[in-house]
């Protein structure tokens, strides 16, 4: 399948002259001449980035990745291994490959996998994760839901801001697209 500028987005993994790149992040800029596209990728086997700028226009092939359902197992220095929940097969996979979801990844959670020509490539977390506040500064007599924020630390260690009424020990729901507080859980 192929794409066109137009249809690329956050997330897409393409080949480019037979390297597979995902899409860290695509920006579309207009120009008095011709229109260009400003992408961050990442090499998906070596795992660097680059950036590349091209013509509104020019198309891509889509890499033909399958997702399948994984539960996070553990993870072992830089290797972090999750279990196929239909076959039980395992696979590692390293840090560099799912850093984008490794704030939100607490024991046993659910996350969809993605595989290119049946080896893991990425992972992607659902939309929103409840994660446990584990420390954050105390609340004061009279905060409400609209007097202001503060800083938590989250049980993955991710540190996000949450509003004043939050204490230690709550759940929290997090989007897991742009690392913020959604609402108590």
């Amino acid at each position: 399948m192929t794409l066109n500028t137009g249809d690329l987005h956050k997330g897409v993994t393409i080949e480019i002259d037979g390297v597979l790149f995902q899409l860290l992040d695509v920006h579309h800029i207009k120009a008095k001449r011709s229109a260009q596209v400003r992408m961050k990728l990442r090499d998906v086997k070596n795992g660097h980035t680059v950036e590349k700028t091209v013509f509104s226009g020019e198309k891509f092939v889509k890499a033909d990745v399958e997702t399948r359902e994984v539960q996070y197992l553990y993870n072992d220095e830089d290797l972090y291994y999750f279990m196929d929940t239909e076959s039980f097969d395992q696979f590692p996979l390293n840090k560099e490959s799912i850093e984008n979801v490794i704030p939100f990844i607490t024991d046993n959670i659910l996350l969809e996998l993605a595989f290119y020509e049946n080896d893991p490539i990425g992972a992607q977390m659902p939309t929103t994760v409840v994660l446990k506040v584990d420390d954050t500064p105390p609340s004061h007599k009279g905060d409400t839901a609209t007097s202001g924020t503060k800083p938590a630390t989250l049980e993955t260690g991710l540190v996000i801001t949450v509003p004043s009424f939050i204490q230690k020990d709550s759940r929290v729901v997090v989007d897991t697209r742009t690392g913020e507080y959604v609402e108590r859980a």
